[in-house]
């Protein structure tokens, strides 16, 4: 098997072969090393590739399984963690200035849940600054760009992991979702990312944007993949977890699908309507009951998550702006002092709109089981390099590429983001699906059923 092939096979069966021996941890993890070494240049996913940490993390599952002691559900799976994400003795610049670098003592929790799984930490992924954004344009560390295309964004905040998993560069990547951070990049570099139940998987130890909306989860490349990555995260054993119910899946008979019409299926592009209605149309095809509805004061959960995250927001870096607003890229600080013209009784209200949408969304889930959405509005759009244009194209992108995804953090549901095919540009698109709290086994199945059905298996051009 060449390293090409190497580099995209499942977490799953990378796990399954170091189990058995058939494969050495230390010959997959430098084969994905030579993978970052070529491509790092072209798509610049990482800020940090941790190649000496990685190698002995590997020695060490190597050794283990010569002694024939056991080993995790993730053995010797090469994972890529957000720089936003604690590591012990690694830098996390959040996407920043050297100015606001800090180097941690410890693990954030997922991710020594992950270590202990066995999964090998090969590299710190590139991020929107501070997680503020959908573009990651970052004016400290350089754009990331879309493996399908380098010209154009992969999305973000969390567009590094996004487009290391879609570049075969790691197995699987660790994101965090404030308005979509997970999903958006998901949909636009072609992956699979899902946000899971608010709290599902612990945030201490990530920088926070937003703690009212903060979310951590999982991006790969299969569905199947992800729940396994997500069981590890959330401390559940994947033939306990959500992973488990992917071995029945079948068809979706008895698994209600709403598609909300109104304002979810608005405003989009001609090419994502049409991929992301047959994807529909597949779904019910695999005996789905799929009927349309309405999610009542949807056009409303933009302008809550607005509020919350910008006053949040400006708490969190109030002593930052204050000393070094200069050290700030220019759409991060316009966003970040926006939230000191917000009041108390401003926030009070983003609060109180956050619960109501909470309880007005959870009656949808008396009619359906899934709610299935585009995940974005539009592909990925070209890369703006010039600092002043750029921060006007973030903000405004921020707005349109959140539109779908926003209202399940203000909610807190869980939502999946799977490929449903590409446009004639050679561009993914992604469909979102989304349950009710602690739903993710149903949004689970109901993708992997799709995934199944669909086949998408394409590769970036990058070989």
């Amino acid at each position: 098997m060449d390293a090409a092939e190497l580099a995209f096979l499942p977490a799953t069966e990378i796990a399954r072969r170091v189990r058995r021996a058939d494969l050495s941890a230390r010959q997959l993890v430098e084969a994905f090393l030579g993978r970052i070494e070529r491509l790092q240049p072209r798509l610049n996913a990482f800020t940090q590739i941790l190649s000496d940490v990685a190698l002995d993390q590997a020695r060490a599952v190597d050794d283990a399984a010569r002694a024939g002691r056991p080993l995790g559900p993730l053995a010797g799976v090469p994972v890529a963690v957000k720089d936003i994400v604690d590591i012990a003795g690694v830098t996390t610049t959040c996407g920043a200035h050297a100015a606001f670098h800090r180097t941690p003592r410890t693990d954030a929790p997922l991710v020594s849940r992950l270590r202990e799984a066995g999964a090998i930490v090969i590299g710190k992924t590139n991020l929107h600054e501070f997680a503020y954004g959908v573009t990651n344009i970052n004016p400290h560390h350089g754009p990331t760009r879309n493996p399908w295309d380098p010209d154009r964004i992969p999305g973000g905040s969390s567009g590094g992991s996004a487009a290391a998993a879609a570049a075969g560069l790691c197995a699987g990547a660790v994101g965090t979702d404030t308005g979509g951070s997970i999903r958006i990049p998901a949909s636009l570099c072609g992956v699979v990312g899902i946000k899971p139940t608010y709290g599902r998987v612990p945030v201490d130890g990530i920088v926070p944007l937003s703690w009212s909306l903060d979310h951590a989860g999982p991006m790969a490349r299969t569905v199947r993949d992800a729940a396994v990555f997500l069981d590890v995260m959330a401390g559940r054993a994947p033939d306990r977890g959500v992973a488990a119910v992917l071995d029945e899946v079948a068809d979706l008979t008895g698994i209600r699908v709403g598609v909300p019409r109104t304002f979810f299926w608005e405003r989009l592009d001609d090419e994502v309507e049409h991929l992301a209605g047959a994807a529909v149309r597949m779904i019910g095809d695999l005996r789905a009951a799929v009927r349309d509805l309405d999610v009542p004061y949807a056009a409303y959960a933009g302008a809550a998550a607005a509020v919350v995250m910008s006053v949040e927001a400006a708490a969190f870096h109030d002593r930052r702006l204050r000393t070094h607003p200069q050290d700030f890229g220019s759409d991060v600080r316009t966003r970040l002092l926006r939230g000191f013209f917000l009041s108390g009784p401003d926030y009070l209200a983003g609060l109180k709109a956050q619960a109501f949408l909470r309880r007005e969304f959870l009656r949808v889930f008396d009619q359906v089981d899934v709610l299935v959405t585009p995940t974005t509005q539009v592909p990925a759009s070209p890369i703006d390099e010039e600092p002043e244009s750029s921060a006007g194209t973030s903000l405004a992108m921020s707005v349109q590429l959140t539109r779908f995804t926003n209202p399940f953090n203000v909610t807190g549901f869980p939502a999946l983001s799977v490929p449903c095919g590409y446009t004639r540009a050679g561009l993914p698109a992604g469909l979102q699906i989304v349950g009710p709290p602690d739903g993710e086994a149903t949004v689970l199945k109901v993708g992997a059923a799709y995934e199944a059905a669909a086949g998408w298996s394409r590769r970036p051009g990058l070989d």
